[in-house]
């Protein structure tokens, strides 16, 4: 069992979660149980998955809930741009968000690869 608040991983994906949230405030009332739900559950899947991993028995058991976490920032990866697209998010917040999703993607990436190796 690992402690997930000493994951940098997880930090990141916290810090994302809480930008998401944010910049969600802004988004149209009529998207409440749309986009907007959506994009919010997609950023703190990925956080609560790597949480979940950590509480976990095994290796294994990790490495699959830090997949499950890489399809919610791959999914998030779609739903930014398609905030942007439809004007909910100014260019700024955009490229700021796709880029803390690829940063995570990438830190995802590397941790389930030096998990496998051991």
């Amino acid at each position: 069992m690992r402690d997930f608040k000493k994951l940098k991983v997880w930090h990141k994906t916290h810090e994302l979660t809480i930008d998401i949230y944010k910049v969600s405030k802004g988004f149209p009332k009529d998207e409440t149980y749309g986009i907007t739900s959506q994009i919010r559950r997609a950023s703190s899947s990925i956080e609560f998955n790597i949480a979940e991993g950590c509480g976990r028995e095994s290796e294994k058991e990790l490495s699959r809930f830090l997949n499950i976490s890489m399809g919610s920032a791959s999914e998030l990866e779609c739903e930014i741009p398609l905030s942007f697209d439809l004007g909910y998010l100014e260019k700024a917040d955009y490229k700021r968000l796709e880029q803390k999703t690829i940063e995570v993607k990438k830190m995802l990436s590397s941790f389930i690869v030096k998990l496998r190796k051991s």
